[in-house]
């Protein structure tokens, strides 16, 4: 698949860095290094602008390895990039730590996958089918 971009960032494009990889890491681009508090947000830069076809999204995930090293994720995780948004693609970070964390210039702060997906049309009804679970959810599938 192609999808158009415009960097206007400092750094090269996103690549994968496997061969079979989900996602393509997201870079900070910042003109000075920001500082994150004990749970404070901040909205990332990327420099990166997309072009996504219709029927299909940007999904904005975290890194596992910011989340596991220092609590760091992303606050609406996934985050949607529609087809038809033309700004700047930034990142909602979190610090759900206790420490404050430092996010510069170039640093991998998430990772970005395009999907597929359906837009629905509503068929209004009296009544929904029965199934197995009913309308049990929240824990109700047990513990295990």
């Amino acid at each position: 698949m192609k999808i158009k971009v415009l960097n206007h960032s400092r750094h090269p494009l996103p690549e994968y860095a496997t061969e079979l990889a989900a996602g393509l890491d997201l870079r900070a681009n910042l003109d000075e290094p920001v500082t994150l508090a004990p749970l404070e947000r901040a909205l990332i830069p990327t420099g990166l602008f997309l072009e996504i076809p219709g029927g299909f999204e940007g999904q904005v995930r975290p890194r596992s390895g910011l989340a596991a090293k220092h609590g760091i994720t992303v606050l609406n995780a996934p985050g949607t990039i529609d087809a038809d948004y033309r700004g700047e693609v930034k990142v909602i970070l979190v610090n759900l730590s206790n420490k404050a964390f430092t996010v510069e210039d170039g640093e991998r702060v998430a990772q970005l996958v395009i999907a597929r997906h359906e837009q629905i049309e509503w068929q209004e009804a009296e009544s929904l089918e029965d199934s197995a679970r009913g309308s049990g959810g929240f824990g109700h599938t047990g513990t295990h």
